[in-house]
């Protein structure tokens, strides 16, 4: 049998009913978990331990996973339980162990149909990282950004900037793009774009991707051009994937934007299923997400509504009711067929009392001791009243293989941090090719191409020209500079022809009364002082 039909025998077992004392193990079927759940409670009331319960029926019973976890201990407690038979089903992925980093590429696009996906799925995780900056011009640029790089071969993240601030790495890219709509903006639209202008639209980009791409720990997983794993294989193999993101390892932004990408990824990997014709064929496949506010774009709304038929069952869990977007709250309460409560605050008792009616009220949810909760399930696809219970106790683990997964995922999936420094540099300058000198005319200090830099100035003692002899003085010394003597203007020019007619008469008294005094370099005029024009950032 396929489909729901070969799961309806296996229960994942995970509490025990507390109703007039009668005390009955109770679970829920595999079928029923396709309809999503969602677990609320504050901390230590023991949301981890049933993460835990269901996870590890998924390991007895041969099922593919995923844990998403910003804390770390979920992550490492449930590797424990692992098998010696499932050692090798298990992907590993601690970006705290810098040592040998995991290559995860979110701009890697393996089926060109998925390229529009992918591009909106990042602005995504990007717009929720910087929402209360991000603006209408910033999006804009970086759409055909990102869409103009997902044709160029081994394309990362760190391409970002390079796109926009080398005109030879742009040109090397537009030189792969298919895409009509995007040439068209690279093309025509940003190439009459003047410096000044370009520069300023540019700037919010380059600051928001800048902001996680110079982090070493991001730039050494994100900036390898290979992912060192493929989820859709993951998914179709049911195998295990255990994500470790430790905030008190490598810090809330890195957990945030890391995590964002994973779940997105995920995804559309499970979108990609569309392929299998039958939805009965399509593996079941687990995604837990532990503080899954953390990690949830506007998109995951259409995660929960429509990942079911993908094979795709979340199960996620917070603390907080105002911790989610409203977007995103509507959703889990909308779309999730089961919901558990442990223990929660005053305010968001009221909010989720109105999903356990009429059995409870909102008190009831303020009162429950640690372990304790409220669950409203459903059962062969039908809703059930409420009722209260206690979760199981879990199991000592028999055997212990963390140490043996953790070196085969090394083994398997990453690679030593020079092996990948160096390939990154490769990468990024293979294409890109040395600046050239500053220019050699008085213009150079508009030119100047790095903002609020100094500006070379002209020496007031470098040689000058002599005007009797057009060459320079005996003796004197080229200087080392590479910035040249400005030639001098017209009006300083020694021409035969004379500045202005004005002074022509002027000029003719004054030659007849000094005579022989002329021509012997005496009255060479000064160079003319270098232009003051405010500093421009210019692309190169």
């Amino acid at each position: 049998m396929t489909g729901d039909a070969a799961h309806d025998s296996e229960v994942s077992a995970f509490g025990l009913t507390n109703f007039r004392g009668i005390n009955q193990q109770f679970g829920l079927y595999r079928s029923d978990r396709s309809r999503h759940l969602y677990i609320i409670g504050q901390t230590g009331a023991g949301k981890s331990g049933l993460l835990e319960l269901f996870a590890l029926s998924d390991i007895y019973h041969n099922q593919g996973y995923a844990i998403i976890d910003p804390h770390g201990d979920f992550a490492v407690d449930n590797m424990r339980f692992i098998p010696a038979n499932r050692i090798k089903d298990v992907v590993y992925f601690n970006p705290a162990d810098t040592a040998f980093p995991v290559g995860f590429n979110p701009m890697e696009v393996n089926d060109p149909n998925m390229k529009s996906n992918t591009s909106s799925e990042i602005i995504g995780v990007l717009k929720r990282m910087f929402g209360d900056s991000w603006g209408p011009r910033l999006e804009y640029i970086l759409r055909y950004t990102i869409l103009a790089l997902l044709d160029y071969p081994n394309c990362t993240m760190l391409d970002i900037t390079r796109m926009l601030t080398d005109k030879a790495f742009r040109k090397e890219v537009l030189s792969h793009c298919t895409d009509t709509v995007v040439l068209q903006f690279w093309n025509v639209e940003f190439a009459s774009w003047n410096d000044k202008f370009a520069a300023e639209a540019v700037a919010p980009v380059l600051n928001k991707v800048g902001a996680f791409t110079a982090n070493p720990i991001i730039r050494n997983i994100i900036g390898q051009p290979k992912s060192t794993f493929n989820i859709r294989k993951i998914m179709d193999e049911g195998k295990i994937l255990v994500v470790n993101l430790s905030k008190g390892l490598i810090g809330e932004d890195n957990a945030g934007i890391l995590g964002s990408f994973l779940v997105t990824k995920i995804q559309l990997a499970a979108m990609s299923r569309s392929d299998i014709e039958h939805i009965e064929d399509r593996r079941p496949f687990y995604l837990y997400v532990d503080e899954f506010q953390n990690f949830a774009t506007d998109s995951f709304a259409t995660i929960l509504s429509e990942a079911r038929k993908y094979g795709l069952n979340l199960t996620v869990a917070n603390q907080y009711i105002s911790q989610m977007q409203d977007t995103v709250r509507d959703a889990v309460f909308g779309n999730v067929g089961s919901m558990i409560s442990f223990r929660v605050s005053a305010d968001d008792a009221p909010i989720l009392g109105k999903q356990f009616e009429p059995q409870f009220e909102p008190n009831d949810l303020l009162q429950m001791h640690n372990r304790h909760f409220i669950i409203n399930m459903v059962i062969k696809g039908e809703k059930t009243p409420a009722f209260s219970a206690t979760t199981l106790s879990l199991p000592s683990p028999q055997t212990e293989y963390l140490q043996e997964i953790v070196a085969h995922s090394r083994e398997q999936y990453a690679r030593p941090r020079d092996e990948v420094q160096e390939e990154i540099h490769q990468l990024l300058s293979k294409d890109s090719k040395p600046q050239s000198a500053p220019p050699q005319s008085q213009s150079i200090a508009k030119q100047w191409p790095i903002q609020g830099a100094s500006r070379p100035i002209l020496k007031p003692d470098a040689p000058k020209p002599n005007p009797a002899s057009g060459g320079e003085e005996k003796g004197s010394t080229p200087p080392a500079t590479s910035v040249a003597t400005p030639p001098p203007s017209p009006d300083s020019s020694d021409t035969p022809k004379k500045k202005r007619t004005r002074s022509r008469s002027r000029n003719r008294n004054r030659s007849s009364q000094q005579g022989g005094k002329e021509g012997n370099g005496s009255n060479t005029p000064a160079p003319p002082r270098p232009r003051s024009d405010s500093n421009e950032l210019r692309l190169r």
